[in-house]
């Protein structure tokens, strides 16, 4: 399963994997986009998540927060 989440010009694509049990799953996201790419370089590829399996619920949030901290660590805080 995939979803693209919209983040300060960066999009964090999150992938869902089926896990061994039932109704979870292991987590990557990826950051594409926006104008500062060129700041990523090579180190913008997936990243699998820790701490898995997730929910589909959890695994969707956690993605999503980690993938937002990763541009916030970037740009720096809001302004």
């Amino acid at each position: 399963m995939h979803r693209t989440i919209t983040y300060r010009g960066f999009d964090i694509e999150v992938e869902l994997a089926p896990a061994t049990d039932e109704d979870t799953f292991n987590v990557s996201f990826q950051i594409a986009g926006g104008a500062n790419l060129e700041v990523l370089g090579a180190r913008g590829g997936r990243i699998p998540l820790r701490n898995g399996p997730f929910t589909e619920r959890w695994a969707y949030l956690v993605a999503e927060i980690a993938g937002q901290a990763a541009i916030d660590v970037l740009l720096g805080p809001v302004e």
